[in-house]
């Protein structure tokens, strides 16, 4: 699976994501679920990433949002 190069503007400077289909529908989903746009959801991952590439912290965070998912069935 090769990924797919989607750009966007965060804070007033152009920036591209490279992902695998599978994560770009689990972003477009997260996004859906939060009411938010995509690239407002982005801005936000962008906002607390740190140092780590914008690519990667979009993938960190779907894996957290999903095992905190994971927790919160497994606890019921």
């Amino acid at each position: 699976m090769r990924p797919v190069k989607r750009s966007f503007s965060i804070k007033g400077h152009r920036t591209s994501i490279s992902l695998e289909a599978a994560f770009w529908e689990a972003l477009k989903e997260a996004a859906a679920e939060d009411q938010l746009s995509l690239a407002a959801l982005v801005a936000s991952i962008d906002a607390g990433r740190g140092d780590a590439n914008l690519s990667s912290a979009v993938r960190v965070w779907l894996l957290a949002r999903y095992r905190a998912r994971g927790a919160s069935h497994t606890a019921a």
